[in-house]
């Protein structure tokens, strides 16, 4: 079983930059599709992008796209979300996920859950 654990949240200035790490306990991300949702306060979550199992394949919400980019280092069982330009709009609590690909509710695909880290973006 894998446990997703994740860091790096904290507060940024509007346009400057964050990069959140996930890691699994165990060391075996290799074998899920691992993604990253957020929760905006008010909100619901809403995904932020997927990566595949090889890294070779990405996904982004239209929200996030081309300020965000997804990774992973399977060697060190860990994905990675870089946030640059951010916006007061990115304010959430980020979670990290593992499971399948499912592209019609990426979220559904997701069976394992890590805690979440709060982001904070400020004008």
């Amino acid at each position: 079983q894998v446990q997703p654990v994740e860091s790096g949240g904290g507060w940024v200035q509007a346009g400057g930059s964050l990069r959140l790490s996930c890691a699994d306990s165990g060391r075996t991300f290799s074998s899920f599709v691992m993604g990253w949702f957020r929760q905006a306060p008010g909100k619901e979550r809403e995904f932020v992008a997927t990566i595949s199992r090889s890294g070779g394949s990405t996904n982004y919400a239209d929200s996030v796209k081309g300020r965000f980019t997804i990774s992973r280092d399977n060697a060190k069982n860990t994905v990675y979300l870089q946030m640059n330009s951010l916006k007061p709009e990115d304010t959430a609590v980020y979670y990290c996920a593992a499971g399948v690909l499912l592209p019609s509710d990426y979220a559904r695909g997701m069976v394992y859950w890590g805690k979440g880290t709060l982001v904070t973006v400020s004008s």
